[in-house]
């Protein structure tokens, strides 16, 4: 009887595995900068969980450390593990870490705004390889209807509607996880309440796990 009960306990803890952990982890800019030291997280699959903190705490850079997007700015990974899925992902290339099922969507959207409404939707499915993502953008448009009425350049659309833009062009990617960064950045609060809305409706529906860095705690607790 030993047996059974060893692997019913294994199974037990590996059910309860969470999809993201963070353990230990130092960043480091320019090879001199300390920035964040000694962080660990742990983000359970298909919940919203808010990492709160004052500006320049570092949360930001949290973000890129699992996004792999520190190596644009000269920050590297120096101690500590950073693991999605079971496995450690610190040390690999950012379209990688997409692939796997990971996408960030950065403070300040960074929306392409030279380029149409679709073609930056169609870019969030880049690493996805030629496939159709005509369900994928039908999808998104479900969520963020005013966006099919956009379809001119994206640089002409709101605050709210560019931040739009950027979760769907996140949802492009079918995410397991989505890092989003400051998302009630420079938004009134009826447009806060608006996205945070979305960000709980795509959680709910679609299952999708969301890390989410916030100044506006009230929003990101509720």
């Amino acid at each position: 009887m030993a047996q059974p009960q060893r692997t019913e306990r294994a199974g037990a803890a590996a059910a309860a595995a969470p999809l993201l952990a963070l353990n230990n982890v130092e960043v480091v800019y320019n090879d001199v900068i300390l920035v964040l030291r000694g962080l660990s997280l742990k983000v359970p699959e298909g919940q919203i969980v808010a990492l709160l903190g004052a500006n320049g705490a570092g949360k930001s850079t949290a973000l890129k450390a699992i996004s792999g997007l520190l190596k644009a700015e000269d920050g590297e990974v120096t101690r500590g593990d950073i693991v999605f899925g079971g496995e450690r992902i610190n040390g690999l290339e950012p379209d990688e870490i997409v692939r796997r099922g990971i996408f960030q969507v950065m403070e300040g959207r960074r929306i392409i705004a030279d380029m149409t409404v679709a073609e930056n939707l169609r870019l969030g499915a880049f690493t996805r390889g030629g496939v159709d993502v005509r369900a994928d953008m039908e999808r998104v448009y479900s969520y963020f209807p005013r966006l099919r009425e956009r379809t001119g350049l994206a640089g002409y659309l709101s605050g709210g509607e560019q931040q739009m833009l950027a979760i769907g062009r996140a949802l492009m990617a079918r995410p397991k996880l989505i890092l989003m960064d400051e998302p009630s950045m420079g938004l009134s609060p009826l447009l806060v309440r608006e996205v945070f809305g979305i960000i709980e409706r795509l959680n709910r529906e679609l299952g999708v796990t969301i890390l989410l860095v916030e100044q506006n705690v009230r929003a990101a607790l509720q």
